[in-house]
């Protein structure tokens, strides 16, 4: 039971940064700077979107195990407060201009690509079968956010500005990522989950590979969110998830069961 139950928590953090940024992405729908862009944030919107209904519908599974009864995608989507996602906060931060939506991106991208591909080589059988599914469409993703962290930071007076200022701005977020608590080290004994900790490295290594090509100072804050084990993985997430949970769930709270 205590199995199943650490199973579940863990996939809704796959599942619940996926969504959340999902949704964050398509608040750029008609308003990307120019329509290629638009169209690309799109697709990799849904993309992360069609990664969290994979992660969700094998949570779901794994809460019958446990109650008997397993909530639906919809339900664990639109149906849970801010209290019960298990996102990165990274995920949920506002979009702001271009610069601090593709920082955000590739920050999250560099670490998904590590993440999934560990997660290819779980004892899971369809934890493994999902990731190798999304780390073909996350390839793409994390060689997009690095050409547009390249082609800012190393752009105009302007553009480098803005770029610096993201990069600066969201990397207290970025510790959250290689933290890891009881439920995810008991997974990873297990050879279930990916150890977060032994993707910090390469992480690293690639921002600064990247910021290099980009003309863009690597942030030297040392203090990050999240860290301690406390942050969003625990629910506990910043003042920016309630909003915008408040938008993304309206329609399934306001008329219970509607369907198109």
């Amino acid at each position: 039971m205590n199995d199943a139950k650490s199973l579940f928590e863990y996939l809704l953090r796959l599942a619940d940064s996926d969504l959340i940024l999902a949704q964050r992405l398509g608040e750029w729908v008609g308003h990307g700077p120019v329509l290629e862009e638009d169209i690309a944030t799109t697709n990799v919107g849904l993309d992360l979107l069609g990664q969290s209904r994979l992660w969700f519908a094998y949570a779901g599974e794994v809460e019958a195990r446990c109650n008997g009864t397993g909530r639906s995608e919809d339900e664990l989507a639109f149906l849970r407060d801010a209290g019960e996602f298990r996102n990165l906060m990274l995920a949920e931060q506002p979009n702001g201009n271009y610069a601090d939506t593709m920082a955000r991106q590739f920050y999250f991208d560099a670490w998904h690509e590590l993440l999934l591909r560990g997660l290819t080589a779980s004892t899971d059988a369809r934890i493994a079968e999902i990731a190798a599914k999304a780390l073909k469409e996350v390839r793409y993703h994390i060689e997009r956010s690095a050409d547009w962290v390249i082609r800012l930071g190393d752009g105009t007076e302007e553009s480098h500005r803005r770029m610096q200022a993201a990069v600066d701005g969201l990397w207290m977020y970025t510790g959250e990522m290689f933290e890891v608590d009881a439920i995810e080290l008991a997974l990873i004994d297990a050879g279930i989950a990916c150890d977060a900790r032994t993707l910090a490295a390469p992480w690293r290594e690639r921002v600064r590979a990247i910021f290099a090509d980009a003309t863009l100072a690597v942030p030297t804050g040392t203090w990050m969110q999240g860290s301690g084990g406390r942050g969003g993985k625990q629910g506990v997430h910043t003042e920016h998830i309630g909003p915008m949970l408040a938008q993304m769930q309206w329609l399934q709270r306001a008329y219970p069961g509607a369907q198109w």
